[in-house]
């Protein structure tokens, strides 16, 4: 019953985290547009930082940013991005805008100084990425701080999950995130290929994230990609593909914004990622002599996108006892575990690993973002430039193996 009770309360303060006091160096944050993301990425996420304004909104329709500044307590709408840009008052901006707007957005934020919040995928694609930081590189330092927001890289979870990895001896890996039929409805900006929508460069940048967590490393190669079109738009539904790694090891990833189930109806799938290594050879204590010992593993994390609210990491090892001489197996024997991780394992006594066990993945990664502006200790988890543009390559790669276009690169010149 405790348990339970616990589950319901860290679900609750989930989305109804405590206000706290502002600080006096808070940092003003204007989010661009008025899409419903912003309120769980950022708005609700900073009600529990006391370093972190939501000061502005940006519309190129006044009246509509007016509203949504009504509606969320923001103090100033803009009638237009570039107006809030160049307001000297605001310190960093989050960009939610639709992914084919990311570019042109993020590099005229860096240009006005602001620090960038920029939501997954960064760009439309990997000649767009390498532009943006190329030309966040080269400015001179102190340069604004740009993350793409990869918010479940952030949780504890996923590094808990991570810990009990050993990447070169990963031999397959499986990623499953789906959303049912009619939670994109028609008209949706994701099912626009000209707003470089689609389920790969949506929900499934996620899953080509957790295949190169997984692995340590990028895919050399893709080897089957299939796209499902939509018949909402000219983009993916669905979009299945198997990556080759360095080790040998394969990964598939599977995404789809339109599952169904029996009859049509809108289908239910837990996200979660299966991790299945090659045996490997153990050190335990008080082995007889003569006597190897090796484990074979099965790691799987269920709920990754959403940790905060349940997750359960499962662990299964099997265990064999050999004789060295002739590899004569003397004993076998499996072993399960269940983890979970809603808080890191240093908190309380190292620096850059606070945090409740309320707290999102986007909370978790608003911490790292205002850390690295001020100039504190970290957790440690970043999305830096390299990864960003690795993973847009890795979707480039998966959309020509489809024989599906890749997304438009912007016309947008700095």
């Amino acid at each position: 019953m405790g348990a339970f009770l616990s589950l319901l309360v860290r679900c609750w303060t989930v989305d109804h985290p405590p206000e706290l006091p502002k600080s006096r160096e808070a940092i003003k944050i204007g989010i661009l547009g008025t899409g419903w993301i912003a309120s769980r990425a950022l708005i609700t996420p900073a009600k529990s930082h006391p370093d972190v304004i939501i000061a502005a909104v940006a519309s190129r329709d006044k009246t509509r940013a007016e509203a949504y500044a009504r509606k969320f307590n923001i103090p100033i709408a803009y009638g237009s991005y570039q107006d809030m840009l160049d307001d000297p008052a605001i310190d960093a901006i989050y960009n939610p805008l639709p992914n084919s707007e990311h570019y042109e957005w993020s590099m005229r934020a860096i240009k006005a100084g602001k620090h960038v919040l920029l939501e997954k995928p960064c760009v439309s694609n990997s000649i767009e990425a390498e532009n943006l930081f190329s030309y966040h590189a080269s400015l001179p330092t102190p340069r604004p701080v740009l993350l793409e927001a990869i918010h479940p890289r952030f949780h504890p979870a996923w590094s808990k999950f991570l810990s009990l990895v050993s990447g070169p001896h990963v031999e397959k890996v499986e990623v499953f995130f789906n959303t049912p039929s009619g939670f994109f409805p028609e008209g949706n900006i994701r099912w626009r290929y000209d707003l470089a929508g689609g389920a790969l460069m949506d929900i499934g940048s996620y899953t080509v994230s957790c295949l190169r967590d997984v692995f340590g490393a990028e895919p050399v190669r893709v080897e089957s990609a299939v796209a499902r079109a939509s018949k909402l738009g000219d983009v993916d539904e669905g979009f299945k593909a198997g990556f080759r790694f360095p080790n040998g090891g394969v990964g598939f990833i599977d995404a789809d914004m339109k599952k169904t189930s029996v009859w049509g109806l809108p289908g239910v799938s837990i996200p979660r990622v299966v991790v299945q290594q090659s045996e490997m050879e153990v050190e335990v204590e008080g082995a007889a002599e003569g006597e190897i010992q090796t484990r074979t593993r099965t790691v799987t994390i269920w709920h990754f996108p959403g940790p905060m609210y349940h997750h359960n990491i499962g662990v299964v090892d099997v265990n064999v006892r050999k004789r060295a001489s002739d590899g004569q197996v003397l004993r076998r024997w499996t072993e399960k575990e269940t983890k979970k991780a809603y808080v890191w394992d240093g908190r309380g006594t190292e620096s850059g690993k606070e945090g409740e066990p309320y707290w999102s993945t986007y909370r978790h990664m608003l911490e790292q973002f205002v850390n690295r502006i001020k100039g504190r200790d970290g957790s440690g988890v970043w999305v830096d430039g390299e990864y960003s543009i690795n993973q847009m390559k890795a979707i480039d790669a998966a959309f020509e193996k489809a024989g599906v276009a890749i997304r438009p690169t912007s016309s947008f010149k700095i």
